[in-house]
């Protein structure tokens, strides 16, 4: 009896062995959905290194010699208030324009190289819960092919695998490997400055009010890969500071751009501007899961939220979002 060999179909994650490293060793990482194991290649006793997949679907790859606290990153009160704040669609507008920018940029960098049947990675670093990466995903496959959600907090990964799960989009959920019917969603519990990713590995990256590591981004990005910054602009929540703050220090939105200019060039600017309307329980929310929590004294933060109770509390929320190229 002669039988026929049928052809090996690789799953997404299987074709991504190249894509991570160790972040103990540096080695090639390679994905599973039960362990994910380095192979020991960079490691001079030649030993692999073992990751457990957490069965919400996300993967730690936080060294403990990496951590800077026993619980870095926010809290689960913060993360709770802001997906209560955001969910409640305070902060659509820059939502959109995030995922604007990105698919016009996207769009055209596979139009023009003539690739657009070929995914493109993408890495939202300090992606907290994954309200802006949930909305990323939407582009669809054709655009975004593997998108790594990267954050120090354990907590919001937890909330962000078990949305991204539920949705089946979840990196081992894809079935087939050409093309993936949904953009793979990595979350992974990770530092930005020591990301566990291969060189030169991102089409882009996107880091919204999230530390900014000029040279670590850089590292990881294609040569002509794209860098997304979005940050609170001049007179962001001004009347909510003012109510709160003695002296009110204005937002220095482009501090850092200096620090980037030898890594990445400026090609666009774009505000966006809100105006919102603030129960006493979105206030606190607000104030929750900002730095104002801990920067405002008790005694200004429960003045303000006794007056809110009365009435509602009426800001304006503004940003500013950068697109930077790396520079050849």
């Amino acid at each position: 009896m002669n039988f026929v060999k049928m052809p090996t179909i690789l799953l997404p994650f299987e074709m991504l062995v190249s894509l991570f490293i160790c972040p103990l060793c540096q080695s090639t990482m390679h994905p599973a959905p039960d362990t994910w194991r380095c192979d020991g290649s960079q490691n001079p006793k030649q030993t692999s290194h073992p990751f457990d997949v957490a069965r919400q679907g996300y993967v730690n790859l936080l060294p403990v010699q990496q951590k800077k606290s026993k619980a870095p990153g926010d809290s689960q009160a913060s993360i709770e208030a802001r997906k209560r704040f955001l969910n409640a669609g305070h902060y659509k507008p820059l939502q959109s324009l995030i995922v604007q920018q990105m698919q016009q940029l996207l769009t055209q960098t596979k139009t023009i190289a003539g690739q657009m049947h070929d995914p493109i990675n993408w890495l939202d670093i300090g992606c907290g819960e994954g309200y802006y990466t949930q909305a990323m995903v939407q582009m669809g496959s054709d655009i975004i092919g593997t998108l790594i959600a990267a954050d120090i907090s354990k907590p919001a990964l937890v909330e962000l695998a078990k949305v991204s799960k539920a949705t089946g989009r979840l990196w081992y959920q894809q079935e087939t490997a050409t093309p993936a019917s949904k953009t793979a969603i990595y979350p992974l519990v990770t530092s930005a400055a020591h990301l566990p990713l291969r060189a030169h590995s991102m089409t882009g990256i996107s880091s919204i009010f999230s530390p900014i590591l000029p040279k670590a981004f850089a590292d990881v990005l294609t040569d002509d890969g794209y860098l997304i910054i979005a940050k609170p602009d001049a007179g962001h929540l001004a009347s909510m500071r003012e109510a709160l703050f003695d002296d009110v220090r204005e937002h220095d939105s482009d501090k850092f751009l200096q620090e980037l200019s030898p890594y990445f060039t400026l090609i666009n600017t774009c505000r966006v501007n809100t105006e919102i309307t603030l129960s006493a329980s979105d206030l606190a929310d607000l104030m929750t899961m900002t730095p104002y929590a801990y920067r405002a004294k008790n005694e200004k933060r429960q003045a303000l939220l006794d007056a809110v109770e009365k009435e509602a509390f009426n800001t304006e929320a503004k940003f500013v979002v950068y697109v930077l190229q790396k520079t050849a």
